[in-house]
């Protein structure tokens, strides 16, 4: 973990947002919702994209099977979540392999909890009987590590934890910190368990973990508005900032709203989704966040998931441009790879997570001129599955090369790593990890004053409401951002890259 140190730059305008606007978000966000607990999705996980259903990704040139090449990559995440399990069934499988993290007299086993959700993802995805059983043996142990801390009993988890202590059923903490990032992507990973299977404890520890951001790291007194970084290992604040957190923390409160029915987690979620907006600039792309004071502009190195996610979370059409901004000025080309870098640091390599987050994107937005860059970076991908130094044929390297720098003190390697395959499976699946695949009791969203009575939510022919996964159909909360916010950026970074 490391600071983000850049340098000042001119500051951008602040995004404002008019009074009028900020009521219909907020009319948005609160309509319908009741403080009761909804039904999980009662197709299982066909209603999160079972087999069959499943919105495989076709080569327009015929050249690649993705089908045969997601079937490889599950196959290396079946691997890897089956060889670190305890007695009882509870998996966490090690992030990287292979090349820098695997040498004669060192083998870095930790798993990542930010990993392990994405692998949570794409199981749901898929949808077939064993990808829900390992999906759920991930689950569990994420509910055993947050019920087992070490130091503290607050519901939080820690960055990343030793896989082989499962064995002896014990907890052993790799990387301590509790970024706020990471509690919302494996709260948004219980989430997701709880409505493919019902299981209420699963909803119970999204909750502890919804509940400790909110007691953590809220901040409403230093604009822009929003949420920290979260707390080092002794529980000492980060006090930035992050546009990243901040999309995951809006994206999960809005799924904790759908699942609750409760309100308030969808006006927290508005929250975190003005700050995102306030992120954005004139061009398009999103800062990173705010400096330690919570309010001062850092603008050094701009990194390429706050664009993707701010699209994939929110698919408002106002995050497409930063899509457009990061083709433009994070294409990177290394040998016979192409596809974004990690951040504006090092545009040398190429970020293989990012071309799996970019090219799910660009698949949802579905822009002219989207096609064929999908196809070009998701084909480069499937170039390093079967030939990237280090690669195994079938699990999908971090960078195309060594030492992709970051921009934040960490480098990537080209190891085999869970978080990039797993990302590619979700683009090749169609699949927004960001988005309930059911949710009902999503509300009409307002037009435009003067535009008409809004758009309907869509319905199944049960009346139950939808939003499926990487649908144009509009889902609570973070739609659009409301509240007349100042503009920042910069942060201490989420990031789960070893050193």
């Amino acid at each position: 973990m490391s600071q983000a140190n850049g340098l000042d730059r001119p500051k951008t305008k602040a995004v404002v947002i008019t009074t009028a606007a900020t009521l219909m978000i907020l009319a948005a966000i609160g309509a319908g919702a009741q403080p009761a607990l909804a039904a999980a999705s009662p197709a299982g996980p066909a209603a999160a994209g079972a087999a069959g259903t499943v919105d495989w990704y076709v080569a327009p040139d015929g050249t690649v099977d993705y089908e045969h090449s997601a079937a490889l990559a599950y196959a290396f995440l079946d691997d890897r979540v089956d060889e670190y399990c305890s007695a009882d069934g509870m998996c966490l499988p090690r992030s990287y392999q292979g090349g820098f993290f695997t040498t004669p007299d060192w083998d870095f086993t930790s798993s990542f909890l930010y990993d392990d959700a994405l692998i949570v993802m794409a199981y749901a995805a898929r949808g077939l009987p064993d990808d829900i059983r390992r999906a759920q043996s991930i689950g569990d142990a994420l509910l055993f590590v947050q019920q087992n801390d070490p130091d503290f009993s607050d519901g939080r988890t820690r960055a990343s934890y030793q896989p082989a202590s499962l064995r002896a059923g014990a907890v052993e903490i790799g990387s301590s910190a509790s970024n706020t990032g990471n509690q919302a992507w494996v709260g948004m990973a219980l989430a997701r368990l709880f409505d493919v299977t019902g299981e209420r404890k699963y909803l119970d520890g999204a909750l502890r973990l919804a509940d400790w951001i909110q007691q953590n790291t809220a901040d409403t007194e230093h604009a822009p508005f929003g949420y920290t970084g979260g707390q080092d290992a002794d529980g000492n604040p980060f006090t930035f900032k992050s546009t990243e957190h901040n999309i995951d923390v809006a994206a999960f409160f809005t799924q904790m709203s759908a699942l609750t029915r409760d309100a308030v987690w969808a006006d927290r979620a508005a929250v975190a989704a003005g700050f995102v907006a306030a992120m954005q600039t004139e061009d398009g792309h999103l800062w990173t966040g705010t400096h330690p004071d919570g309010v001062s502009t850092n603008y050094y190195p701009i990194p390429e998931d706050p664009q993707t996610w701010s699209y994939l979370a929110t698919l408002d059409d106002r995050y497409a441009s930063a899509l457009a901004w990061t083709v433009e000025n994070l294409h990177a080309t290394d040998g016979p790879y192409a596809g974004p870098a990690f951040s504006s640091a090092d545009v040398s390599k190429v970020w293989f997570e990012g071309s799996g987050q970019l090219a799910l994107a660009l698949r949802t937005r579905d822009s002219a001129g989207d096609a064929d860059y999908t196809q070009s970076i998701l084909a480069s991908a499937e170039l390093a599955q079967r030939q990237a130094a280090n690669g195994d044929g079938r699990g999908i390297v971090a960078s195309s090369s060594d030492g992709l720098d970051t921009g934040f003190g960490d480098l990537y390697y080209s190891s085999l790593h869970t978080g990039a395959t797993a990302w590619y499976l979700l683009a090749v699946t169609g699949y927004n990890p960001f988005r309930l695949a059911v949710d009902p009791e999503t509300p009409t969203v307002p037009s435009p004053e003067g535009e008409g009575e809004g758009v309907a939510p869509i319905a199944d022919a049960s009346g139950d409401v939808l939003a499926e996964s990487g649908s144009e159909a509009p889902v609570v909360a973070i739609g659009v951002a409301g509240l007349a916010l100042l503009v920042g950026a910069s942060l201490l970074r989420r990031r789960h890259a070893a050193r």
